[in-house]
């Protein structure tokens, strides 16, 4: 879908330019990030600020148009960490180069999302040397 470059400045702007998923830095990630469609058009969500979120192309693509995923022990339906709704920190938490979810919603975002696949950890604790990420 192609977004206005003012909602796209807006969007980046607000998340203050990092994924509002895994929070890596847009200037950090090797592809621009992306306005995310938190829920996607194909499940009635709109294109309007209220529904969309600055993900990095990691997280967006493995994001998809999924808004729920299915816990593995419990078999029940969880919903995914939204960003215009809640706060990450009520979600996740960083313990070094780790985002350790704290939540239900959490835990489904973050296996859906890949948060802590072993490159993930990597290019996190990379950029923790170099001061670019937040560490735990």
């Amino acid at each position: 879908m192609n977004l206005g470059r003012k909602v796209r400045e807006e969007v980046a702007r607000r998340a203050r330019f990092r994924c509002e998923y895994c929070r890596i830095h847009d200037l950090d990630a090797g592809f621009p990030h992306q306005a995310d469609h938190v829920v996607s058009v194909k499940h009635g969500g709109l294109s309007g600020l209220d529904n969309l979120a600055y993900a990095c192309a990691i997280c967006n693509r493995r994001k998809g148009s999924d808004i729920a995923s299915i816990d593995p022990v419990t078999g029940e339906l969880v919903a995914l960490f939204n960003p215009r709704q809640q706060r990450w920190s009520d979600h996740f938490r960083l313990d070094a180069e780790w985002i350790i979810p704290v939540t239900r919603i959490g835990e489904a975002t973050a296996r859906l999302l890949g948060l802590n696949l072993t490159e993930r950890l990597a290019e996190r604790r990379l950029l923790q040397s170099l001061g670019r990420y937040p560490s735990g």
